[in-house]
């Protein structure tokens, strides 16, 4: 799946965070939801507007982010 045909990034929108291209959902708002336990359906009842692409589309945006993270080990 293509994220950045759905999630967009506006410092004039929610201060720049990820968010569903066209709303003020945030990319932090549908992972959290879905780890306090929520499904897509929920979703989709909670937010009328969002489509399951969209909640795909988060899900894809954060693995790519966790997938390109640097980590760096700092030994004392």
């Amino acid at each position: 799946m293509n994220y950045q045909e759905r999630i967009t990034a506006d410092y004039q929108v929610m201060l720049g965070k990820p968010v569903i291209r066209g709303t003020r959902i945030t990319v932090e708002l549908i992972l959290r939801k879905l780890s306090q336990g929520a499904n897509v359906q929920d979703l989709l009842a909670m937010y009328p507007h969002l489509q399951e692409a969209d909640v795909l589309a988060a899900l894809t945006y954060a693995s790519e982010v966790i997938a390109n993270e640097e980590v760096i080990n700092v030994v004392p």
